[in-house]
């Protein structure tokens, strides 16, 4: 029988999976079983945010049923873990779809096991919403109180429909000036898509490329100045990660380590700075919408429908796979398929 091992490294505890010992004494050769799970995340190349979220669901799991071997439990703790989480922690059917994605992996692609039992547990329902949207004068209102940077991104997600991590992933050969159009690469379920530029924003983008290309000239002088480059073609193209077509176009302004390969690099800009600066714009503009930064895109979508262009077209801009997601925006105008007025109007 599998014991699970806690060791705690650098304050933080971590779990690893101790198989029994054989015969002669000395354990089996295995690899902990939150290792596993990283090798495979890997191997199939998703995000190094995927990976952080599974092995820590998958912690939980462990730990919530007092250190047991997943191999050892089932549909039932499956759904009890569940359960507790809508049940005791209050979380959101979305986080707890999540954590049973992640379960879903742990035995379908680690342990390897036939999880017919598991397709049987019900994911939870996350209810029907309408998403906040702004008005172009409250839009007006907000970017008078945002500055820098956090203009020019908030300016992305609201004049080109970008989503956060798409405004922060974007990298300088992504940005085409002449054709006024942005493309966004490997966006949410794998696909690029093509947005437009809007051309209020050109000038101050070309502005802020000039001084991030100076701060890249630097880390290469200083011996960094390379980055993260996505699937294999850090090992196809060795000299890519240090050219600046593939620099990010809103890099940290700090050396970070990368947790994967722990080479020291310039990775994007963390998505809180730009989460925090616009909640502190949407409250001096005096809203009292509850806005964050994917309202922008809401927002977007819902100008351009109320300007008279075809739904089709709002979806290819969007990303959207099936044009039923961009329906909702009509709900928000009050306009599902037709215009309808009040009869008191």
């Amino acid at each position: 029988m599998g014991l699970i091992r806690l060791e705690f490294i650098h304050g933080r505890q971590r779990i690893g999976f101790m198989s029994t010992m054989v015969a002669s004494g000395s354990p089996e050769n295995k690899p902990k079983l939150l290792e596993r799970v990283r090798d495979v995340v890997r191997r199939k190349q998703y995000s190094i945010r995927t990976e952080q979220v599974y092995v820590d669901w998958i912690k939980r799991f462990i730990l919530y049923h007092k250190k047991r071997h997943p191999s050892e439990m089932g549909e039932e703790e499956v759904a009890e873990f569940l359960t507790h989480l809508a049940r005791d922690r209050n979380v959101a059917p979305a986080t707890q779809n999540q954590a049973l994605s992640a379960l879903l992996f742990l035995y379908k692609e680690v342990l390897k096991q036939d999880i017919g039992w598991l397709q049987n547990v019900e994911r939870a329902r996350k209810p029907s919403k309408l998403p906040v949207v702004l008005s172009h004068a409250e839009m007006k209102r907000v970017f008078a109180h945002l500055h820098g940077v956090s203009k020019l991104m908030a300016g992305l997600l609201y004049g080109s429909g970008l989503r956060l991590m798409e405004c922060m992933r974007l990298r300088v050969k992504d940005i085409d000036f002449e054709l006024a159009q942005i493309t966004v690469r490997d966006a949410k379920g794998g696909r690029d898509r093509i947005t437009m530029l809007p051309i209020n924003l050109a000038e101050p983008l070309r502005r802020h490329l000039v001084r991030i290309k100076a701060q890249h000239e630097q880390d290469l002088e200083d011996g960094f100045g390379s980055v993260h480059l996505p699937f294999a073609l850090g090992r196809k193209f060795p000299k890519a990660a240090g050219e600046w077509a593939w620099q990010y176009v809103f890099p940290s302004s700090r050396i970070s380590v990368d947790p994967r390969t722990g080479k020291r690099q310039r990775h994007h800009m963390a998505e809180g700075l730009l989460q925090s600066g616009l909640k502190r714009a949407v409250d001096a503009a005096g809203i009292v919408k509850r806005a964050n930064c994917h309202s922008l895109r809401h927002s977007f979508a819902t100008q351009l429908l109320r300007r008279g262009y075809d739904i089709r077209t709002v979806q290819e801009l969007l990303g959207h796979k099936d044009v039923s997601t961009t329906m909702i925006y009509t709900h928000v105008l009050n306009r599902p398929g037709i215009a309808v007025r009040s009869p008191l109007d």
